[in-house]
Formats: C-alpha cells, structure tokens, sequence
C-alpha cells in the first residue's frame, strides 16, 4: 500500500478534564485510507500552532504573498482565557476547518505535517489521569450537528477585512495598520473595537478603519429602530462634532441604531445624534468587569471622519443623515402619541357608556303580598307556612 493519508476527519464534541488541572480537549475521529478509524484527543492550542506551521509550510496558499490565492482555512486565535463556553462556541469552526482540510490538494491535505498532528498518540490511548480527581466530563455533539457542521452554534470562519487608511495605535493591547493591510477579524465588539490578527501580532484595531473584502459590510448593521431601545449612560462624554450628544452618566437614552463602528444613534426627549457604545448599558442588564474595563478607554475614532475617497464605505455605503434620523424619530414619537390619545378617547367613550347605562331606571321590585290575600287565593301547602 502507499502511504497514509486521511479520509475524514469528524469532531465528536470535547472533553473537560481536571489533571493536572483543569483544561479541555477536543475529540476526533480519524478516518484513515485503510478504512481504519481512530478517536484522538487535541487542545486547541495545539491546533492552532499545528495550523500557524502549515500556514507557513504553504505561504502562497496561505494568502502570504497574495490574499487572492488563499485556500487554507482560517482559523482563530486562542483567547487569553480559554472558557467552557469559548470551547463549546468554537465546534463549528473547528467542524468546518477539518472537512475544509481534507478537502484541500493532495500536497496539503496529505502532506506529512497533517498525516503526523492527527496520528495517534500513547496519550490517546491511555489519557493521564488520576483517580483522585474528578473524571472528565464528555459533551458530545448532538447527531444533527455531526451532519451539518454549518449548523453548530458559533463562528464558522474568520472574515478578512482591508485596512483603508494608517492607523498608530495608542496602547499596548492595540495593533498599528498601514493602508492595504488584509487582516483576520477574531472578535467583533459592539464598542467599536474589534479584535484582529495580522500573520503574527493581534490586537484591538478600530472597526472604522477596516473594510470586508467583496463590498459594502451594512448587511451586518442592525435597520434603524425608532421604538427605540432604552440604556444607561455609564461614562460621561462631550460632543466633538456637530451631530454628536453629550450626555452625563446615569442619564436613560434610547438607541435607535446600532453602528458598527461603536457610535450609536441615540435619542434624548426628541433629540437625536451619535453618542460612543461603549459608554451605554442596557437597561436592567448587569455591570461586569469587562464592559468597566472597556470604559476606561477612549472611544473609537467615527467611520465618517476617516479621510479616504478609495474606500467601499465611501463609494457606495448607504448613508442616513441626521436630519433623517431627527425626522423619523419625531414621526414616531407622534404616531405613538396619536396612537395612545386614541386609545384613551376610546377608554373614555366606552367608560361614560357603562355609566350611562348604569344609571339607567331599573324594574321596581313588587311588593310582598299581604297575609289576607295569601289565606285567600294561595294553596294549603303556601297557607299553612304562615300560620
């Protein structure tokens, strides 16, 4: 026979294990060109330097040399904690990067970097344990997920996005960009800040300066809502443009349309104007120590106040004025009001109706018949019960 190679390769859920401390593991099951079919183990950290050498091994099918030509998976970093719930999220995105994988030209796909990362080891034979400890918790996919990777819950793969302008970062945890620069985008923020890869460095780049490959991305943006969605100012903030609000904190607002680029449309009484996401709370919802840490930053800079007449944005972006956004509000907040005067009208009507026929003559109650009468004209039996 000639040498191995993989036929399929199919995630089988993960495994919570707690020796020598807790962390988790995925399964696989390999099925090989002998028909043979073994289960391993992997943590997603090692997928992901297994992944970073591949890239490496084929720099042209990577998009290295030119993003046209890639067709290795992407596939994304581990995050600095790595949760119950990153590890279930991510299913989908592994599911999928396996059968990209496998499918992927023979001098990848088969190559010996792949055939040995899936081959089994001692440890998967005989995992370490110790009976001591807990014994780890299995969570399988469910059968209709292992048909339909598309369908597990999670991202699938990472977007690529094309930075329009120069952009310096101001911290440690931010990443610089240069004009043309094609990034992988990890995390997308509501704050405006989303969490990107560039080959080897990672960091916070603002969405402003990042546009999608293939055209315009506002199929991702929510359409304006005017009913409004109501939230707490957490940090104070000062207008710097003309289209801006200043609000202090503790202030309730309403959100009428959520931007990708972090500035919200918000609306004040009948005011309208942009006001930065991550300083607003959802009524009701729960402060943590993320969404405080994220405050303590400055807002992220606006997608209109980036100067480049080349970008997708620029060209053929659907624009809504604030003009616009004041008019239809206050068409709203009319119609509402309209609508609620009606209803109390009605109200009205219908109770001065009730009273109307509440006062109504009623039937007089006939009088009791007297004793004479009832000896008179009634029968034994009704006589003798008053006797």
């Amino acid at each position: 026979m000639g040498d191995a190679f993989i036929r399929h390769i199919e995630l089988l859920g993960y495994e919570k294990r707690f020796f020598p401390s807790q962390h988790y593991v995925y399964m696989f099951l390999v099925k090989w060109n002998d028909l043979s079919e073994k289960l391993i183990y992997r943590r997603f950290t090692e997928i992901y330097e297994f992944h970073k050498a591949l890239k490496e091994m084929f720099p042209i099918e990577s998009g290295d040399i030119n993003v046209e030509n890639r067709i290795i998976p992407h596939l994304p970093a581990p995050k600095w904690f790595d949760g119950q719930r990153s590890t279930q999220n991510r299913q989908g995105t592994l599911a999928e990067y396996c059968y990209m994988l496998v499918n992927l030209p023979h001098k990848i796909s088969r190559c010996l970097h792949v055939v040995n990362f899936f081959k089994v080891r001692p440890d998967d034979m005989n995992p370490v344990t110790d009976s001591q400890i807990k014994k780890p918790e299995v969570f399988l996919l469910p059968t209709d997920a292992k048909k339909n990777a598309t369908d597990i819950t999670g991202p699938i793969v990472l977007q690529t996005y094309r930075a329009i302008a120069d952009y310096e970062k101001s911290s440690t945890s931010e990443m610089a960009l240069k004009a043309g620069d094609m990034v992988d985008v990890v995390e997308k923020s509501e704050s405006g800040w989303w969490f990107c890869q560039l080959k080897n460095k990672r960091g916070w780049v603002p969405a402003a300066y990042l546009e999608p490959m293939d055209g315009p991305d506002e199929s991702e943006e929510q359409d304006p809502n005017y009913a409004g969605e109501q939230y707490v100012v957490q940090k104070s903030y000062t207008a710097m443009e003309d289209d801006e609000l200043s609000l202090k904190e503790g202030d309730t607002i309403e959100v009428i349309h959520k931007l990708l680029d972090g500035w919200w449309v918000i609306r004040k009484d009948e005011t309208t104007g942009y006001y930065p996401s991550m300083y607003l709370q959802k009524a009701g919802e729960a402060n943590t120590s993320v969404k405080s840490e994220l405050r303590n930053r400055g807002a992220p800079p606006r997608r209109s106040t980036i100067r480049n007449a080349k970008s997708i944005h620029k060209q053929s972006r659907k624009q809504i004025s604030q003009e616009t956004y004041r008019r239809n509000s206050k068409k709203y907040i009319q119609s509402q009001r309209n609508l609620k005067k009606n209803f109390q009208n009605k109200a009205n009507v219908i109770i001065e109706k009730n009273e109307q026929e509440e006062n109504k003559a009623q039937p007089a109650v006939p009088p009791r018949p007297s004793k004479d009468l009832i000896l008179n004209r009634c029968t034994e039996s009704t006589r003798r019960k008053i006797l």
